[in-house]
């Protein structure tokens, strides 16, 4: 598995890893003992670069993980994020990103994950009524207190980029990314190659479409967020699977999967990047680990990026 410098600042982590948000909430049922050998297997494998946050749960993705890290905590580059404040009953409760607020979320992230330091600490989303500025001095003293590693934004716009990494050096920038949803590549991605900003790519099977594994709103549980996403009404699958059906046609040809070349697409694109998609399956997992050694030609690269010409039916949100 190749590896990625995240930044100029030293971060090095697997050009794939793994985003845990799934195994707590949004995508129906769950198991945690099934979470857990998911976990272990991924430790197994090299796939150690492991994605949470505080509102995961809320709260109970971190507590997930602090049990699959113990006594492997060296080896796992553990990222997780603050910012979506929800209460102990799932309540949403806006966004902050006001010093104190910074302050108390990491200490509590540092508890329920039973370390003593984050090795990547996102803001998950920006306040807009608190400076950036605010924020990111805020956790620059968590850098000095050696409580965090380094420090990254998500979904940041790229004026809100630049103002952060005056104020310390960003390492990552966390933003949805992939075949259908390639927004980034306007100015943000323009804008981390200044400033020698790497790029973590979520949602990189564009929650789990492009893998091909959706093809009605039968296929997804009660409970699962999808259905109130507007990619996923009945119309817009239906226009849509003209996206995966050609994934799928190119992964045919080169004895791949869909999800493998999908992921394949997006490592392909930025440099340096890494890509964190989410699975409760030790063998999604492993499909996802194989996506690093897919070589697609220009040609097959050519024609996956024509098959959005026509655009994509639903907004991201």
């Amino acid at each position: 598995m190749r590896e990625v410098d995240l930044g100029s600042a030293g971060l090095r982590v697997p050009a794939i890893g793994l985003g845990c948000m799934g195994m707590s909430e949004f995508y129906g049922s769950s198991s945690e003992a099934q979470n857990l050998r998911v976990l272990d297997r991924a430790a197994d494998i090299g796939c150690t670069f492991w994605d949470t946050s505080d509102m995961y749960g809320p709260f109970t993705n971190e507590i997930l993980l602090s049990k699959a890290i113990k006594g492997r905590r060296d080896r796992i580059t553990l990222a997780t994020k603050f910012g979506v404040s929800r209460d102990t009953d799932g309540g949403w409760q806006g966004v902050s990103g006001r010093a104190d607020y910074v302050k108390a979320c990491c200490d509590a992230s540092l508890e329920r994950l039973g370390t003593d330091h984050i090795d990547l600490y996102y803001q998950h989303r920006v306040d807009p009524g608190t400076p950036i500025e605010e924020t990111v001095g805020a956790m620059a003293e968590l850098v000095a207190a050696g409580k965090v590693r380094y420090i990254g934004l998500s979904e940041a716009d790229a004026e809100t980029i630049d103002r952060a990494h005056a104020v310390h050096p960003v390492s990552a920038l966390q933003t949805e990314y992939s075949l259908w949803s390639r927004h980034v590549e306007v100015d943000i991605l323009p804008t981390i190659t200044r400033l020698g900003i790497g790029f973590v790519a979520y949602s990189p099977l564009g929650r789990g479409f492009l893998s091909g594994a959706i093809r009605s709103r039968a296929d997804l549980e009660p409970g699962d967020w999808r259905l109130a996403n507007p990619r996923f009404t009945e119309e817009a699958i239906a226009t849509n699977s003209r996206l995966a059906a050609g994934v799928s046609d190119i992964a045919a040809e080169i004895e791949a999967t869909a999800a493998q070349v999908a992921l394949a697409w997006v490592l392909s694109r930025h440099d340096p990047l890494a890509a964190i998609p989410g699975t409760r399956k030790t063998e999604r997992l492993a499909e996802n680990w194989a996506a690093a050694d897919v070589t697609l030609s220009t040609e097959h690269r050519r024609r996956l990026e024509s098959l959005i010409d026509d655009g994509v039916v639903g907004s991201r949100f």
